[in-house]
Parts: C-alpha cells; sequence; structure tokens
C-alpha cells in the first residue's frame, strides 16, 4: 500500500510541475519599439495591450523607444534580455537581422514579431501579420461612397479620393493597393491619388501632402503615416473635408472631419497572444496571421462616424464588411507583401 501510495505522490509530483510549467505566468514582459510612443496609432495601441497585461496579471513591464536610432535596437534587446524578460514583443522593421541574432542566443526568451514575418534558426520567434488590405478595402469602400454623395457637406462633384504614406514599404504600399481596391469595387471611376511623406514622425509634412490632394479635388483623404498623419487630419479640418485615420481609433482627434480609421488591432493581439503563453497554446515560431475574420483589422464606426455619413451609407459598410468576414467576397492580396 505504502508502495502504492509512493507512486501516486510522485505521478502527482509530476502532473503538478507539469501545469506549473506550462500554465505559469511570465513575470516580466518588454515591448520594444523602433520609434517612439505618442503616435496615436500602432505603437500606442501596442502599448494598449502591454498595459492590459500588466493590470491582468499584475506583473512587471517595461518598454523601450529607439527612437528610428538603428543603433539602439541591439541595444534595446539586449537591455530587455539583461532585465531578466521572459516575452518580448516588438517591431523589427528593417532589423530583421538582428531579431533573429538575439533571438538564437537567447532560445529560452519568448520573442513576438508584430507586423512583419521573420523565421530564424531556434525557431523561437512567433510572428503576428495582419492582412491589412482588409482593413484598407473597407477605407475604400468608404472613401468612395462619399466622393460620390454631393449632398455631404465639403463632397465636390470630381471622384476623387487620396492617400498620404510614410513610407516607400510593403505595408504601406499594401494599404494603398487595399484603399484603391476598396473604392474601385464601389465605383471603377472613382480616381486615386497618393503621396509618399517619407517620414512617420512629422506632422508638418503630413499636412502638406494632405493639402496638396486636397488641392487636387480629393474629398478624403486616408492617412498611413504614423504621427505624421496628424498633419493629415488636422488639414482636413482647416480645409474642410475629411480623412480616414489609420491602426487606432483616431475619428476623436478632429472631431466631424476624420470619418473612420482602419483598425490594425495591436493591442487585442497583444493582450490574446499573452494569454496564449499562459494558458499553454502558444506555439514557437508560428506565423499567425488577423484579417476581419479574425478581429484582427476593421473599421471603427462609433457617434464620429454617425455625425457624418448618412445611415444607408454606414448599413452599406457594414454589410460589405460582413462579406468578407464570412468569405463570400475575397481581397487581394498586395504581390509585394509576404503572403502567409
Amino acid at each position: 500500500m505504502k508502495r502504492v501510495l509512493s507512486i501516486l505522490t510522485v505521478v502527482s509530483l509530476v502532473l503538478f510541475a507539469s501545469v506549473s510549467v506550462f500554465g505559469a505566468v511570465p513575470q516580466k514582459v518588454a515591448y520594444i519599439v523602433e520609434n517612439a510612443l505618442g503616435d496615436q496609432a500602432y505603437y500606442d495601441s501596442g502599448q494598449d495591450g502591454i498595459d492590459r497585461i500588466k493590470e491582468a496579471y499584475g506583473i512587471r513591464t517595461t518598454t523601450i523607444e529607439c527612437n528610428l536610432d538603428a543603433a539602439r535596437y541591439p541595444q534595446a534587446m539586449q537591455s530587455a534580455v539583461q532585465w531578466g524578460a521572459e516575452v518580448v514583443f516588438l517591431f523589427s522593421y528593417e532589423s530583421e537581422d538582428i531579431l533573429k541574432q538575439y533571438a538564437d542566443m537567447y532560445p529560452d526568451v519568448i520573442w513576438v514579431n508584430l507586423d512583419t514575418v521573420v523565421k530564424n534558426n531556434a525557431g523561437n520567434i512567433t510572428s503576428i501579420v495582419f492582412v491589412e488590405e482588409e482593413a484598407a478595402f473597407m477605407a475604400g469602400v468608404t472613401a468612395a461612397l462619399m466622393t460620390t454623395r454631393t449632398d455631404i457637406p465639403g463632397i465636390n462633384p470630381a471622384k476623387i479620393v487620396g492617400a498620404v504614406g510614410g513610407d516607400d514599404h510593403p505595408i504601406i504600399h499594401g494599404f494603398i493597393f487595399g484603399y484603391e481596391n476598396g473604392a474601385h469595387y464601389v465605383d471603377p471611376e472613382v480616381e486615386v491619388k497618393s503621396v509618399l511623406t517619407f517620414s512617420f514622425a512629422d506632422p508638418v509634412r503630413g499636412k502638406q501632402a494632405a493639402n496638396q490632394l486636397f488641392a487636387q479635388d480629393a474629398d478624403v483623404v486616408f492617412q498611413i503615416a504614423g504621427l505624421t498623419g496628424a498633419g493629415v487630419l488636422e488639414a482636413a479640418k482647416e480645409q474642410g473635408k475629411y480623412a480616414i485615420g489609420v491602426d487606432s481609433n483616431q475619428n476623436h482627434i478632429q472631431p466631424g472631419h476624420v470619418v473612420t480609421s482602419a483598425l490594425k488591432n495591436f493591442g487585442n493581439v497583444v493582450f490574446s497572444t499573452f494569454e496564449d503563453i499562459v494558458n499553454g497554446t502558444y506555439v514557437p515560431g508560428e506565423t499567425k496571421v488577423y484579417g476581419l475574420k479574425e478581429g484582427g483589422v476593421g473599421l471603427a464606426i462609433d457617434e464620429y462616424t454617425e455625425e457624418i455619413l448618412p445611415a444607408e451609407i454606414i448599413e452599406e459598410i457594414r454589410a460589405i464588411e460582413d462579406k468578407i468576414r464570412a468569405g463570400e467576397l475575397t481581397i487581394e492580396r498586395y504581390p509585394g507583401r509576404v503572403q502567409n
């Protein structure tokens, strides 16, 4: 009997240890951004997810901002590891090789790469990508439905909409590609004009680009330029025109002139990924794709939208979104973007 009890005790301890390992809550989480917080877009959205993790689990978190200084990126990774981070969420635009190097050096750390795909030898980088073409498509649908309605204040007879991108990057081109397709889905005659600012941190340059498009009869301008996009929203207000925000809900920034925002829900995905780590369903090395159906992207339609758009336009927008979620309408991915 004692032998049986002894065996049962050992089995119980082994099972308890398994639960402890796979169900353990990491106590330190780092968040690395290659620019800085305050963009009111994806960096801030990711920070919201980090804050929610801290509040929900009572753990320690740290955010390291690199301020577009390439030399600070490896320093940030080293600082996160030395601090004892068990999980690191980060953006690795143009620093993919550095991420691979550190992930291989520290295989026991969970590395979660946001918005691009990175594979390494140790296989411990999980990449999170968003189908931004779907959100951008719906932004294009919204812009096209507006530019054909001259009964909306500020809309001129020309069927022209615009976009301001932050840089010559596949993600930005993916947004513009989806935006154009969405506009042409509504009306093939709608002309889409775009301008690149080559900066994600210059609102003055964003404002100049938007004013250039408004001067060319664009009624609605989609900003895809981070903090630079704040200038686009400001220009829309000053010109009595309209803008579409990006990444986070920016409708409230210039009330009455930001009709909607194309969302990439970084915060939600950061939080849900951490939940996966805690409950043991996290798989290192995966590439996870989030579109409309998965809740990773979408449109921010709220009271600010309702003040601008007639109810029938909002209904049409939601009907098209439902078709995408149901798989009845497939949105083409940008050919230059890594497909997954």
